[in-house]
């Protein structure tokens, strides 16, 4: 039997859209080499259990949640955050900022990261991150109080 090349299975079709989502997130809340192999643990998870995290009410933010703990298990590895260096081609950054985003918890540079570097709204982070929209709004309150005194920002 041939096989229709115009149709895609739905873990391919699930995958396009939720696969970047989940790279940005764990990129944000781990640096870019834990967050890259965080994201292929968790896309090999789903892969392996699409039966049954196909079927999930929020498998994007399950499959996060599996390269979380994946990350996790791989922190004495961990980078510091640096999606932020900035090169010779990157506009300049203020020198100060890549250290203190790394004094944040792992959730408010989760936050932070998501909604001002990767421009998601605070509905998409609140999904993903499986919170309310209010404690997204909290923990990006919070973290952009620290950052802002971090960098001697008047408030």
């Amino acid at each position: 039997m041939l096989r229709d090349e115009t149709s895609v299975d739905p873990f391919t079709e699930f995958m396009r859209e939720a696969e970047p989502r989940i790279r940005r997130a764990l990129t944000a809340a781990f640096g870019s080499q834990v967050g890259r192999e965080a994201t292929a643990e968790a896309v090999s998870y789903g892969w392996q259990y699409w039966g049954r995290v196909g079927v999930m009410e929020n498998p994007t933010g399950y499959l996060f949640r599996v390269g979380q703990h994946k990350a996790r298990r791989m922190r004495q590895r961990r980078e510091p955050v640096d999606q932020m260096s900035s090169g010779p081609e990157d506009p300049w950054i203020e020198p100060g900022l890549a250290p203190a985003m790394e004094r944040l918890s792992e959730r408010q540079r989760t936050v932070v990261s998501l909604l001002h570097a990767f421009d998601w709204t605070m509905s998409e982070v609140a999904e993903l991150l499986g919170l309310s929209k209010a404690s997204v709004q909290t923990y990006e309150a919070r973290a952009m109080k620290k950052l802002k005194s971090a960098l001697g920002v008047q408030q």
